[in-house]
């Protein structure tokens, strides 16, 4: 059975977000129900909170154009704000993550946040 073309065209969409398009019988209450001219045609599965960071972390990564570890210092800087923007660091041991992948100190980290807010 061929896919629905709303699900094809939301395809970037859920891998962005590390979700799952769900064909229609598949479809949970806990899904974001997708439909097409008032016809359920699929379900949007939202990831669990395991691999959060990680994935705000390679999204950074692609708009930047590099790995955090092989920015410039601006280029880390402003990585760290938009992990900021995105509610990284309201997640446990973050910054201690962040820095491990910007092989920097978490003060370094701290340094930028503070800059940031300071600013």
């Amino acid at each position: 059975m061929a896919r629905h073309p709303l699900l094809i065209s939301l395809d970037p969409v859920a891998d962005a977000l590390g979700a799952e398009l769900v064909p229609r019988t598949r479809v949970r209450a806990s899904d974001i129900p997708l439909h097409w001219e008032g016809v359920l045609v699929g379900g949007l599965r939202l990831p669990g909170v395991h691999g959060t960071l990680e994935r705000l972390i390679a999204a950074v990564e692609t708009e930047l154009g590099a790995p955090l570890v092989d920015l410039s210092r601006e280029d880390k800087q402003e990585a760290v704000q938009l992990l900021r923007d995105r509610g990284a660091f309201r997640l446990r041991k973050s910054v201690e993550s962040v820095a491990d992948a910007m092989g920097v100190s978490r003060f370094t980290i701290y340094n930028y946040l503070n800059a940031e807010n300071d600013g």
